[in-house]
């Protein structure tokens, strides 16, 4: 096991995740303070199911397919207690701490690649 790899798909999972969740109107309005608009609510789907299948992708193709899927679902796991606790303590963090996910899967993209 690669702890970058379980770093990049940790971070992917947790955007996905996050996306999926701030989707939803009730966890938009706690993080926003407003209503989620339709259009915003469609392009979050999409960005969340996008990052959740990158990181399958991504766990696939670097650990392969006897352990990857294993990487795969303990990275999904994570990301969900993360977003879970910030949404519990800190809905207001959700936004800009899953942006800040995005970059550290960049950088750590070219380390898995290495390894």
């Amino acid at each position: 096991m690669n702890p970058v790899v379980l770093g990049l798909n940790l971070a992917l999972c947790f955007s996905g995740l996050a996306a999926l969740a701030l989707s939803l109107d009730r966890h938009h309005r706690d993080a926003f303070l407003r209503r989620v608009p339709p259009g915003r609510a469609r392009s979050l789907r999409a960005a969340g199911w996008a990052g959740i299948g990158l990181s399958l992708a991504a766990a696939i193709a670097l650990e392969g397919w006897n352990f990857g899927p294993v990487q795969w679902i303990g990275a999904l796991t994570g990301g969900a207690l993360l977003v879970v606790a910030f949404l519990s303590y800190r809905p207001g963090w959700l936004r800009p701490a899953a942006l800040a996910a995005l970059p550290l899967a960049l950088l750590a993209l070219p380390l898995a690649l290495k390894g």
